[in-house]
């Protein structure tokens, strides 16, 4: 594989041109109007892999179809999967994008459009170094393969009942998950993302009279279901950011010195953090670092709430009905399900008497950590990273989830590789969404590099 550097070179404008189509394909998945374009993105892809000399195929699904892509088995070696979505989130609100979401548009030596770096550009850095590979090569000494969904977006249902189908499991068996969805700790400084958080998410409606009621004639005769909405919320957190559902930390994994050691060590800017957000100061448990906070403890928060008048003026009532929308992340050995229990007996014994309420479980997922020690991958892509960057990587978890990814990890029992590419202000999810043009090809050669290192 000598030569896969000098045609990754030679390709620049080529691997440039190939982003800019896909990106050009409006493939959002929570828009129904959309199905022809999520088709015809997903086609781009299956052919797209044909063309660089992998077996693909399209695989339908109950909504949007699956890509599923792989080179020539090689026995007794390992397999690597590389995972990424073709979908995207609405654009909305157009109004604030500079230039359209869908026309790519180069400024700053930034890409910028819908998908740039959530997932396109990132996934594609794969694709290519794939395609440069086996250009120069002609095959691999292990084999790779690919799963493309077009559901991330909106939950990942079709890829989850296939992952746990026999013939899902089958075709993605593999020793290592290599994904790029989420990003580096700073510009230029290469990331590996060893731990995800896992979440559920829950609605809840607290119900009270069978309609609004007038402030003067009944208040203080009737409970409030906005209040009594508050008192529940409020009794599930104390002022330091401490759940307080019980047996929530029973089963949550202390850090190690290393661990914390390694937090503390990294380049972080915390007044900088918080001023760019718009604060002064953060908030959290006590004894535990920003990071800390952010990335490997438990939380809750708040998503919305709803309840009552909301125009203009005032409108003297006691509401109906109150509902709250809101999440509880959790760490790696928090068990979803325990949580669910817990949260439902919390909420009974809380609730004050002269309402009802429901609660709607809307979607969970454990969380994931690699153990770096044991996994025979993290040393090769650390030397790929070093090499493309001429910098040793950093050892970072994420706060987020890609309840997927902690699914993989479970059903596939294979180590999980997260290596993105991404910037804290690529603006994923709003308008202006960007990609670093230099990020997305230097992710194409440390791909390359990975999969030469594992080849050794």
């Amino acid at each position: 594989m000598s030569n896969f550097e000098d045609y990754i070179s030679a390709n620049k404008s080529a691997f440039e041109s190939g982003l800019f189509d896909v990106l050009r394909i409006p493939s959002i998945s929570a828009d129904e109007s959309r199905l022809s374009d999520m088709s015809r993105c997903a086609r781009w892809f299956v052919d797209g892999f044909s063309r660089i000399g992998l077996k693909s195929e399209l695989i339908e699904t109950r909504r949007h179809p699956l890509v599923y892509a792989e080179t020539a088995e090689v026995p007794d070696k390992p397999i690597i999967l590389i995972y990424g979505h073709y979908d995207v989130q609405p654009p909305d609100p157009l109004n604030l994008w500079v230039s359209p979401p869908f026309e790519p548009n180069i400024r700053n030596g930034n890409v910028y459009a819908r998908g740039a770096t959530d997932d396109k550009g990132q996934f594609l850095t794969h694709f290519y170094a794939i395609e440069s590979i086996l250009k120069t090569s002609g095959s691999l000494p292990f084999q790779v393969k690919f799963i493309v969904e077009g559901e991330e977006e909106v939950g990942s249902e079709s890829l989850d009942e296939f992952l746990h189908s026999e013939l899902g499991k089958r075709k993605l068996a593999c020793d290592c998950i290599l994904v790029s969805d989420t990003g580096m700790f700073a510009a230029g400084q290469p990331t590996i993302t060893y731990g995800l958080r896992g979440i559920v998410a829950f609605e809840l409606l607290v119900t009270g009279p069978n309609r609004d009621l007038h402030s003067g004639t009944f208040g203080g005769s009737v409970f409030n279901p906005a209040i009594a909405l508050t008192k529940i919320l409020d009794a599930m957190i104390d002022k330091n950011g401490r759940v307080q559902i019980p047996h929530f930390y029973d089963d949550v994994l202390p850090l190690t010195e290393n661990e914390r050691n390694q937090f503390a060590s990294l380049p972080f800017d915390e007044s900088g953090f918080f001023d760019a957000i718009g604060l002064n100061d953060g908030f959290g448990e006590i004894n535990f670092s920003t990071n800390e906070r952010r990335w490997v403890r438990p939380t809750f928060d708040i998503n919305g709430i709803t309840s009552g008048y909301q125009g203009d003026g005032s409108k003297t009532i006691i509401p109906s009905k109150a509902s709250a929308k809101f999440t509880f992340r959790l760490v790696p050995n928090q068990n979803p399900d325990d949580v669910i229990s817990n949260v439902r007996k919390f909420i009974d014994s809380t609730a004050p008497k002269g309402v009802t309420w429901e609660l709607v479980v809307q979607h969970g997922a454990a969380g994931m950590r690699l153990d770096l020690d044991k996994s025979r991958f993290v040393k090769p892509m650390s030397n790929a990273l070093e090499k493309t960057f001429n910098r040793k990587p950093v050892f970072i978890r994420e706060g987020g989830s890609i309840p997927i990814v902690a699914n993989f990890h479970l059903v596939l029992n294979a180590d999980v590789l997260l290596v993105g590419w991404g910037q804290d202000d690529d603006a994923l999810h709003s308008p202006n969404e960007k990609f670093s043009l230099t990020s997305f090809h230097n992710g194409i050669l440390a791909s390359a590099r990975f999969l030469n290192e594992l080849s050794k």
